[in-house]
């Protein structure tokens, strides 16, 4: 039986983990986004005209899209960029837009719910420890 409430506890810390690196990836993924400037910006509308990928706003980089972004960022932020993309893999390609806060978005609120939720409501279901030491008669 303990065996099994390490193991809630387990999934527990790693639906936290995971869920903290997917939000932190979407706020630094915001952050970028709203840190762009005009110019930037009419680069971005001109690549989406001309249905060119952008090189930071991809879930799941070319290697060229890689390289541009490990030169941009440190090495803390493309470690988290990096798990970040490895936790949307999954989901990166059930979404169909071309605008980069619906396509890193909604794989993150799909990531969120199945991380965080899912892995939450499997830690919850698992037999949890009961107290010990306590008198028969107290009941």
């Amino acid at each position: 039986m303990p065996i099994v409430v390490a193991m809630g506890s387990l999934i527990r810390l790693v639906a936290i983990v995971t869920s903290l690196i997917v939000l932190l990836g979407f706020g630094l993924f915001a952050i970028d986004e709203m840190d762009r400037g005009s110019k930037q910006q009419q680069t971005a509308l001109a690549n989406e005209l001309e249905d060119k990928p952008q090189a930071t706003a991809a879930i799941d980089p070319t290697a060229a899209q890689e390289a541009v972004r490990e030169r941009k960022h440190g090495a803390v932020r493309e470690a988290i960029d990096d798990a970040n993309d490895v936790l949307l893999g999954p989901f990166a390609d059930l979404v169909g837009s071309k605008n980069a806060w619906v396509m890193h978005g909604v794989p993150a609120l799909m990531a969120l719910l199945l991380y965080g939720l899912g892995l939450g409501l499997l830690a919850n279901a698992l037999p949890k420890q009961q107290a010990h030491g306590s008198d028969w008669r107290a009941a």
